[in-house]
């Protein structure tokens, strides 16, 4: 359904939008109790590969010869390499020795960067307003980064996952400016109609990158004495690749794409701002990370770029 200005947030709609972040936080916590069960790129070629599997017999046609998705497989490679090869893999790395609420606030500075690359890239212009607001939100990274202490900033001293997610973050921001933004002609109108066979020959792509990524992976792992694996299988593994593949991979990316679709983008990323908070709390429950005062001043900073950004 278009969305207009007069676009109310009915309970339905509330809903929609509250559900994909709900989903990503709880997509850093279990990558986070997931650590020395299995590694990091190992995981998110898993992930992927099952929602792969769930989501084939709903838009399999997308990938039988003859598709249109061939003609244009070059675009769809690089959004599967970008969105589910390498943001996800770096995501799980960062998580090795960053917490969830780190992870996710961090990746709230995600419109400070897609600010820069539209204007290097695209020709749009940053206004003042738009400046100010990526300066607050690269003031609340910086918080979180420094975790409150500007000596540990003035002296680098990060944890390598924050590194990560940093990078991670401008990753995201390549790969949205390529939806927001591409070429004439590069989507067939069958795939960009059907939400299921758009993500799909994403998906198909970026498992192609990942097992790639995997490889190397395995190639650099260290040999284990007798008896010792790298992959502890088992329920809790199930459990926590059935999760992300269906709630961060499919259950949110549709109520996403529903509640944009409803209310605009615009009012749709101030939910994103959940994100934090939900894995806040969930870290604080089954982690037992408890937030800390620079937490609450990095979230605050960050938000309040975005609103003073958006505004208009």
């Amino acid at each position: 359904m278009p969305h207009t200005a007069s676009a109310r947030l009915t309970p339905a709609t509330v809903a929609l939008l509250v559900i994909p972040p709900l989903m990503w936080a709880g997509n850093a916590v279990v990558g986070r109790m997931m650590q020395g069960v299995l590694p990091p790129i190992t995981f998110n070629l898993l992930r992927w590969s099952l929602a792969l599997l769930i989501l084939l017999p709903v838009a399999g046609w997308v990938l039988r010869p003859g598709s249109p998705l061939w003609p244009h497989w070059r675009r769809f490679a690089l959004l599967g390499l970008l969105g589910v090869g390498l943001y996800n893999a770096l995501q799980y790395m960062a998580l090795k020795t960053s917490t969830p609420l780190n992870v996710t606030l961090v990746a709230s500075s995600t419109p400070v960067w897609m600010l820069l690359l539209g204007r290097l890239f695209y020709g749009v212009s940053v206004s003042r307003r738009a400046a100010l607001g990526a300066a607050l939100s690269l003031a609340g990274v910086a918080t979180v980064l420094s975790r409150g202490e500007l000596a540990q900033l003035q002296a680098v001293q990060l944890v390598p996952g924050d590194g990560w997610m940093l990078l991670a973050a401008l990753v995201w921001a390549w790969y949205s400016w390529l939806l927001a933004k591409p070429k004439p002609g590069s989507e067939p109108a069958a795939i960009k109609a059907d939400w299921a066979a758009f993500l799909l020959a994403q998906m198909a792509m970026g498992v192609v990158w990942s097992s790639t990524m995997v490889a190397v992976e395995w190639s650099l792992l260290p040999t284990l004495p007798a008896g010792q694996h790298h992959i502890q299988w088992g329920w809790p593994l199930a459990g926590a690749l059935l999760f992300v593949a269906i709630g961060p991979s499919l259950l949110a990316y549709r109520c996403w794409g529903a509640g944009v679709g409803r209310v605009g983008p615009s009012i749709a990323s101030f939910f994103t701002n959940l994100t934090p908070l939900f894995a806040a709390l969930m870290s604080a429950t089954l982690l037992g990370d408890m937030p800390r005062l620079y937490h609450a001043a990095g979230f605050a900073l960050i938000v309040g770029g975005i609103v003073v950004s958006s505004r208009r």
